[in-house]
């Protein structure tokens, strides 16, 4: 069983890498969405969307699982870091 990351990178930190040198304007049109879009995903303002993982993933020549994976392992971190209400377990519907 794999472990789990307890701090596991935004995936626009590993897009930057992937884009390096790369203008991203060209890269959003290229990819068909806004500079504004790209750069929030970029600069961890946003995620990464099933859309655009497949969006990625053409262009990139990578897996959509890789995106949206990285993007669900970064959610869940940042969700099991809040405190939560105790919550009781549903007991069996009638």
């Amino acid at each position: 069983m794999p472990t789990e990351m307890h701090n596991p990178a935004h995936p626009g930190e590993v897009l930057r890498e992937f884009l390096e040198g790369r203008n991203i304007g060209d890269v959003a049109a290229h990819i068909g969405v806004s500079r504004v879009t790209l750069s929030k995903i970029l600069n961890g303002r946003a995620g990464v969307t099933a859309e655009m993982s497949l969006r990625l993933s053409a262009a990139l020549g990578t897996s959509p699982s890789l995106w949206f994976d990285m993007q669900k392992n970064w959610e869940f971190a940042q969700a099991k870091r809040k405190k939560l209400p105790r919550i009781k377990q549903l007991g069996v519907a009638a």
